[in-house]
Formats: C-alpha cells, structure tokens, sequence
C-alpha cells in the first residue's frame, strides 16, 4: 500500500503539472471505488482551477478557486499517471488540463477513494477528525508521542500503525524508525522510556524524509505519476530483509503481527 512518502511523492508530482491549470475535462468513468464517487463531481471540477495541492497522512488533497477540493486515496494499488499512452479499464477517472495534458487515476485493486469537500471545511472531513499529528509536521514530538502512548499495552509496532496515534505511518516505515531507535517492535507501548521516545521521533523524521527524497518504496504497483519507481527500497534497513545481516551484525527475522509482516533485529532492538 503506498504510505506517506509515496502520496507525498505523487502529490508533488501532480502538483508540477496542475497548479495553476484549469480542468477542462473531468471524466469518472466508473460510480464508485471503494466508495461512491460523488455524483456532482464532473460538475463542481470542469472548468475550475486548481489553487493548491497538498496531503493530509495517506491522503492528497487538490484545492480549486470554487473553494472545492477533491481528496484521493491511492488504496493498495492506486496511482496517477500524467500523460498516458493509452487509457485501459483500471483508469477510473480521467483529467484534462487548459495546457492540454491528460492525467488518469490508476486503481486495479479499486481500494482507494475520490471525494469532495468544501474547502473551508476540509479538517472536518470523516476520517482526518479521528487522525493524530502529522510525523513531520510541528505537532509531532516526543512529548506528544509518550501522552498518545500513555496506558495502551499493544505493542509499539501495532501502536504506530494506529492513525490516531500518529497520521500517515505504514508497515514499511514504522518497521525502518523502530530498527533505526533500537526499539524492538514487541515492545509494549507504555513502557518506552522518555530517552527512547525521543530516537524513536528522529527516527520516524528521518526515514520519512529519506524516503521522500528516494521517490518512496516500490511495492507492487506503486510508480510516481510521470512513471519513475521509488527507490528507497534500496535503503531498506531491516523490511524484506529476512535472514540478511542488521547493520548491528546481527540477523534480520520476521514475524506475523495481525496479518502483516514485521521485520526486525532482535541483536539490537530491545
């Protein structure tokens, strides 16, 4: 599923060819995705023009000058795709920019989500009510973290995933920042130490940052709207790395938690 560095990416992507154009064609070309898309969506985005982009956790948020925005999920396999060479049945809906530039939204899966909202009103939108702070935004500290940590006995890896704990964190990162802090992921929540929190903050900044930098992590379909992979994949310290040496020298293991993989050195996690 692309996490936050991956819908950073595309959003910025996006952001080169759309800030500042007029949409003059905008064309669902199926009734829902994971959800319904809204009906009055031709309607509302035709002829506006685009203002700003931005991301709210695994969101991407595209503002326009009738005070709408259009907010997208990419899903488990959900991409844009800017300029391409022939639209196929998993291109759901289709835009077409004033400078004449056609852009698709790629979903074979049918896991992400469109919808709109008002501007103004976009921090009221269902699941952004229930998030935490953003990981590399001001609100993220290590203070923040241990008062979101405070009684839960879940584990630290399960912890992290919790959006509203912390928005915008997946598998892949929260593996990559535990085994940067020392932190095993078994670890139960609460009984962190302020010190650690502290590693575990810069840890989660710093691969987010990186990742960002290498264009995410390619898994599966993800790709970056003008076709280019991630390549933060070849910077991965510890996921899909079983049985390989840690860094620390010691083996990289793998175990199950809740259906998905976690990936650790038990040599130097603790």
């Amino acid at each position: 599923m692309p996490e936050l560095p991956e819908v950073e990416t595309t959003v910025a992507g996006l952001r080169s060819v759309l800030e500042g154009r007029v949409l003059t064609r905008v064309e669902p070309r199926r009734a829902d995705l994971r959800f319904p898309i809204p009906v009055d969506l031709r309607q509302r985005l035709t002829g506006a023009r685009v203002t700003a982009l931005s991301r709210r956790a695994k969101y991407g948020l595209i503002e326009t000058d009738r005070g709408d925005m259009m907010i997208f999920h990419l899903g488990m396999s959900g991409r844009w795709r800017i300029a391409p060479t022939e639209i196929g049945v998993h291109d759901h809906l289709l835009i077409e920019t004033d400078s004449g530039l056609l852009l698709s939204l790629n979903d074979p899966r049918r896991f992400g989500s469109l919808d709109l909202v008002r501007s103004e009103a976009w921090r009221a939108y269902g699941p952004f009510t229930r998030m935490g702070p953003e990981p590399l935004g001001p609100d993220f500290s290590a203070t923040a973290l241990a008062r979101a940590l405070e009684g839960k006995t879940a584990s630290i890896k399960t912890t992290l995933l919790d959006q509203r704990v912390v928005a915008g964190l997946g598998n892949i990162y929260v593996c990559e920042a535990l085994n940067m802090a020392g932190i095993a992921p078994t670890r139960p929540a609460r009984r962190i130490s302020r010190a650690r929190l502290v590693l575990l903050v810069d840890a989660i900044r710093d691969v987010l940052t990186a990742a960002i930098a290498a264009g995410g992590s390619t898994l599966r379909d993800y790709a970056r709207p003008d076709g280019e992979l991630g390549y933060f994949s070849k910077q991965w310290r510890v996921y899909g790395r079983e049985g390989e040496n840690c860094a620390c020298g010691g083996t990289i293991q793998r175990r199950t938690d809740g259906g998905r993989s976690t990936f650790y050195c038990p040599g130097c996690q603790r």
